[in-house]
C-alpha cells in the first residue's frame, strides 16, 4: 500500500496578511515539491469539510458558530490569529482533511498518510482560537477515531516548536489518549511543564518534556527511543497521531532548534516501529508549525520518503548532548511515577 498526502490549493485561501509567518506559501511550496520532484509514489486524498458534528466533540458549538460568522469578513481572532473571508471554509477542510486521512488508513486504502493542511491547529482550544491555530485539528482527529471508529487507545505525539496547550487541554483528564510533547521553553504559550501530567483519570497520560533551545537530531532521537518508545509500548495504541511542526528545523524564524530534514525521517522512521509493535503499523501526521520555506519543504520530503520506507536509515543513534541528559531529569523524574522507564 502506498501513503496516503492530504494536500489542496484551496488550503491557501485562508490569509492572515501578506507579512504573517503562517502563510499560504507554505502549502504553495509543497505543492510545487509534489508536482515537480515528488519524493515518492503517492495516494492523494480528497479532503472534505468536517461537519458540525464532529468539530462538536472537541470544540463547543457557540465557538464553531463564531468561526462560521466571521465568513466572507476579516474578524481578529486573537493577537496572533486572524480570521480572513475565507478562513471558516478552510479550517473546515483542514480538520475534514486530515479525518479522510485516517478514514482511509482504517480501511486500508493507504498504510500511513500526512495531511498537509492549514490553518494548523494544536493550539486551538475548546472555545478560543489561539496561537495560528483554529480548530484542533489532531485533537478533533483523535476523537474521531474513538468515537467513529471504536478504536480505545490513541497517541498523540507533538513535535512542533511550542507546546500544543489545546491538545493538553483537551485530554487532561483522559486515558484514553496519551499526549506526549517536546516543545522549546521559555516560548509561546508558557505551557507545558513536566509536573502537568493529567489529573483523575487522566493522571500520567499527559507527558511534556519542555526543552532550551539549540536541540538537534541526536537529542529528540534520543527522546524518542529512551522515553516516548518505553511509554508507548506500556500503553499499546492502537492509533498514532503526529502534531508535525517543522519550526524545530534550523533556520526557522520563530524558533531555536536545529533538527535537520534527515532528523525529521529519523523521528518518523522511530514512530513507524512504535506504530508497528501495537498499531498495525497506523500512523498519520498532521502538519502543524514550520516557517522557513526551504526547511519545511525538505522536511516534509524527508518524513515522506520514511513513511514510504518503513525503516530507519542505516547507523547507529547518535549521542545526545551533555545538556539534555540535565533537562531531562524531571521529566524523566514524574514519568517515572506512572511508567517504566530505562535509565538515561
Amino acid at each position: 500500500m502506498k501513503t496516503g498526502v492530504v494536500i489542496d490549493r484551496r488550503y491557501m485561501d485562508h490569509d492572515m496578511g501578506a507579512y504573517h509567518v503562517e502563510s499560504p506559501a507554505r502549502i504553495e511550496v509543497l505543492l510545487r515539491m509534489l508536482a515537480e520532484d515528488p519524493p515518492i509514489p503517492y495516494r492523494a486524498i480528497e479532503p472534505r469539510p468536517a461537519t458540525d458534528d464532529e468539530l462538536g466533540r472537541v470544540h463547543e458549538r457557540g465557538y464553531i458558530d463564531l468561526i462560521r460568522a466571521t465568513a466572507g469578513k476579516t474578524v481578529f481572532l486573537d493577537g496572533d490569529t486572524t480570521a480572513g473571508p475565507k478562513t471558516y471554509e478552510t479550517a473546515l477542510l483542514a480538520a475534514g482533511g486530515f479525518l479522510e486521512a485516517l478514514d482511509r488508513i482504517m480501511d486500508s486504502s493507504v498504510r500511513n498518510a500526512f495531511a498537509l493542511v492549514r490553518p494548523p491547529g494544536h493550539h486551538a482550544e475548546a472555545s478560543q482560537a489561539r496561537g495560528f491555530c483554529v480548530f484542533n485539528n489532531v485533537a478533533v482527529g483523535a476523537e474521531h477515531l474513538l468515537r467513529t471508529h471504536g478504536l480505545e487507545r490513541v497517541l498523540i505525539v507533538d513535535w512542533d516548536l511550542h507546546h500544543g496547550n489545546g491538545t493538553e487541554h483537551a485530554f487532561y483528564e483522559r486515558r484514553d489518549v496519551l499526549y506526549f510533547s517536546t516543545h522549546q521553553v521559555p516560548l509561546y504559550p508558557g505551557t507545558g511543564a513536566a509536573r502537568f501530567f493529567g489529573f483523575g483519570a487522566g493522571l500520567g497520560y499527559n507527558l511534556n518534556v519542555p526543552l532550551l533551545a539549540g536541540k538537534g537530531d541526536a537529542d529528540y532521537l534520543h527522546i524518542y527511543e529512551k522515553i516516548l518508545a518505553p511509554v508507548a509500548a506500556q500503553f499499546a495504541p492502537e492509533f498514532i497521531l503526529v502534531s508535525a511542526g517543522f519550526d524545530i528545523g534550523a533556520g526557522d524564524p520563530l524558533g531555536g532548534m536545529s533538527v535537520t530534514p534527515a532528523g525529521f525521517g529519523r523521528m518518523t522512521a522511530a514512530l513507524l516501529a512504535m506504530a508497528e509493535r501495537t498499531a498495525a503499523g497506523r500512523l498519520a501526521l498532521v502538519l502543524e508549525g514550520g516557517y522557513d520555506l526551504a526547511a519545511l519543504t525538505n522536511g516534509v520530503r524527508e518524513v515522506l520518503k520514511a513513511l514510504s520506507r518503513g525503516t530507519a536509515p542505516a547507523g547507529d543513534s547518535p549521542l545526545p548532548s551533555d545538556a539534555l541528559r540535565v533537562e531531562l531529569r524531571e521529566a524523566r523524574a514524574t514519568f517515572r511515577a506512572k511508567w517504566d522507564l530505562p535509565e538515561a
